[in-house]
């Protein structure tokens, strides 16, 4: 297997934005997961939508979402990206008592749209986190990865 080297690190060893010029514009889309896993009670109010402050889930969708589109903003030397769609999704595990997040993020352009994916279930977490954290600070942020991507030319990725 050919060693893989460090695109963000120019030959001299400083860190470097990637020229991705000469790259051909292609679709990409990226799929990111994670959790937020608190005391059952916390989910039941998530589910059952009592929270003071709002509806759990809505807010962190939105925030999700503007965290995406806010990724170069974010993360030093990543591309601005025109982001195609980008979709947050949750699951309300009782069996783990966690909100499960996905987030898809699609574009069509020179580079890959797996930070955007992963800062959108990131936000997403630290939302409901913020929300919630009145009646559950023991709350846990879990197992943010990527599990899927497609486009570019280092080609397919899945990790489910």
């Amino acid at each position: 297997m050919p060693q893989r080297v460090l695109t963000h690190i120019d030959q001299s060893g400083n860190a470097s934005m990637v020229d991705v010029s000469s790259k051909p514009d292609t679709e990409r889309i990226a799929v990111a997961v994670g959790s937020v896993a608190m005391q059952p009670e916390t989910l039941r109010l998530v589910a059952n939508n009592t929270f003071d402050k709002g509806d759990v889930l809505a807010v962190a969708r939105i925030a999700g979402i503007m965290g995406a589109k806010q990724t170069s903003s974010l993360i030093p030397l990543c591309h601005p990206l025109p982001l195609s769609s980008i979709a947050v999704d949750f699951d309300l595990d009782e069996d783990a008592n966690a909100v499960r997040i996905t987030a898809e993020a699609k574009t069509t352009g020179k580079t890959g749209v797996e930070m955007e994916a992963l800062t959108a279930v990131s936000i997403a977490a630290l939302t409901i986190y913020d929300m919630c954290k009145a009646v559950d600070r023991a709350m846990r942020i879990e197992a943010i990865r990527l599990t899927r991507k497609s486009g570019g030319q280092s080609g397919d990725y899945r990790n489910d």
